[in-house]
């Protein structure tokens, strides 16, 4: 079963990808404040959920 089905497994990868961009963000911020529209604005805005819950 895909995790895309899954609420459990959805709400995992959702989770994950806040983290993987909040830390990315730390390591090397040009790389994901460069695109703050379009699909690649999702980064971005997990990267900024991600921040304030730090």
């Amino acid at each position: 079963m895909s995790a895309l089905f899954n609420f459990q497994s959805l709400l995992l990868v959702i989770l994950l990808v806040i983290c993987t961009c909040t830390y990315v963000r730390g390591i090397m911020p040009r790389l994901i404040d460069r695109n703050k529209e379009g699909f690649l604005g999702l980064f971005w805005m997990s990267a900024r959920i991600g921040a304030l819950a730090n």
